[in-house]
């Protein structure tokens, strides 16, 4: 597998907040690490965590639609102008019932790289990572099915919320 996460965006806040993300992907990347050599459940551990941030984030989500049934409202609630020029995303379908997005490049993923993480524990923590945004699905009912990832080598990350 060859991970290819090429960025294309050059903006002051941008920039500002990919440097944020990578900030917190090598907290949880090293955490996730040193867990790993104290011979704890670190993977367990790590995933539980972002459930639980996922969760909370998605219950925010939830109180900022009129009707959290419609996932027109839950893209204007979780997409920003900021956040998808941070991982260079691309709407691909908005409609009531299905909201696809694809990433283009991803500042966890960058961080886990600088760390010097091999391919297969990026895609590991990518997959722990997307635990956050599946547990976002679960707070608003949705569904969320993750068909490509950049960090398993894919161009794209592929994102659909459905009901």
């Amino acid at each position: 597998m060859a991970i290819k996460n090429v960025s294309l965006v050059y903006d002051e806040k941008v920039n500002i907040n990919r440097k944020a993300i990578e900030h917190r992907a090598t907290w949880m990347g090293l955490t996730y690490d040193e867990g790993v050599k104290a011979g704890v459940d670190a993977e367990g551990i790590t995933r539980r965590a972002i459930a639980r941030t996922g969760l909370f984030h998605g219950e925010n989500d939830k109180a900022m639609c009129e009707d959290p049934t419609d996932m027109r409202q839950f893209a204007d609630a979780f997409l920003d102008d900021l956040g998808k020029s941070t991982f260079q995303m691309d709407v691909t379908e908005c409609t009531k019932d299905d909201l696809k997005i694809e990433f283009h490049y991803c500042p966890l993923l960058a961080a886990w790289k600088k760390q010097g993480f091999d391919d297969e524990t990026c895609a590991k923590l990518c997959d722990m990572a997307m635990d956050g945004d599946r547990n976002i699905a679960k707070a608003m009912g949705y569904e969320l099915e993750l068909t490509d990832t950049i960090a398993s080598g894919c161009p794209v990350c592929k994102l659909h919320f459905h009901k």
